[in-house]
Parts: structure tokens; C-alpha cells; sequence
């Protein structure tokens, strides 16, 4: 029974390693083109104000922020959803990590702003790297679509 219940607590400890460090490295992988910046302008996103008030700003007020990132991340899912023409059962199992680990990341953060609100930086730092990877994931599909001969 003991034996059980220990490798089960192991199994679990390393699954949520793994998950940790397989998002990190999906968001840190870099695509030829980085075309955040542009979708961000084209839809009004803030993630880049997010990302350098997080880096400048040492009294940011971090709730703000956070509000700021879980709009650009309902936009930018929607926009994923149904403008970027694909059905939604064919998203990649990469967004969908993304998605836990960004939901992940919220709850972190809220849980940790009183405690430790260098820990809810943090998050809120690594929401901003999901928020951006997403909107280069739309910027990428909506120029591989203007690319095909007669828009599709």
C-alpha cells in the first residue's frame, strides 16, 4: 500500500516537471518570423506593454497586468479558434499545453500575490511569453493563408 501510494506521488511530481519544462521549451522556441508584434498592433493586444512594464516597472500594479494578458488571451483564443480557418478539433497539442499552463500560471499568480509578489511576477512573465507565442501561432496561419493561391 505504502510502496503504491509513493510511486504514485512520484509519478505524479515528475509528470508536472515534465509538463513544466515541455511549455517552457515550446515557448522558447523562436519560428523564423516573429509576427507578435504585428498581430499585437493589428488587434490592440498589450501584451507588449505587459512584458516591458514587467521588465521596467518594479511597482507595476501585477492585477492590472494579469487583466490586461487574460483579455489578449480570450481574444487571441478566439481569434485562433475561428479566424485562422482551422477546425478547432485540429489544434495542436502544443496550444493545448500552452492553455493548461497558462490557466496554471493565473492561479499561481493569484494564489502568490500576497505572499510573494516576486512569484506572481514571475507567472505573470511567463503568461505575457504565452499570450505572445499565441499571437505568433495566428500571425503565422494568417500568412500561410494570404500564401495559398486564391486566399484558401
Amino acid at each position: 500500500m505504502i510502496e503504491t501510494a509513493i510511486v504514485t506521488i512520484v509519478s505524479c511530481l515528475l509528470f508536472a516537471y515534465w509538463f513544466r519544462r515541455a511549455c517552457l521549451l515550446i515557448l522558447v522556441a523562436k519560428s523564423p518570423r516573429d509576427y507578435a508584434k504585428g498581430v499585437a498592433v493589428a488587434n490592440q493586444l498589450t501584451f507588449p506593454e505587459v512584458q516591458t512594464a514587467l521588465s521596467t516597472d518594479v511597482t507595476a500594479d501585477l492585477r492590472g497586468l494579469k487583466d490586461a494578458l487574460d483579455r489578449d488571451f480570450r481574444l487571441l483564443s478566439y481569434l485562433l479558434r475561428y479566424a485562422a480557418a482551422a477546425p478547432p478539433c485540429t489544434e495542436a497539442i502544443e496550444r493545448r499545453m500552452l492553455r493548461i499552463n497558462y490557466w496554471i500560471m493565473t492561479t499561481w499568480c493569484i494564489a502568490s500575490w500576497r505572499i510573494s509578489p516576486r512569484t506572481s511576477r514571475r507567472a505573470i512573465q511567463e503568461m505575457a511569453l504565452v499570450v505572445a507565442h499565441f499571437a505568433s501561432v495566428l500571425g503565422e496561419s494568417l500568412a500561410r493563408l494570404q500564401s495559398l493561391p486564391n486566399g484558401l
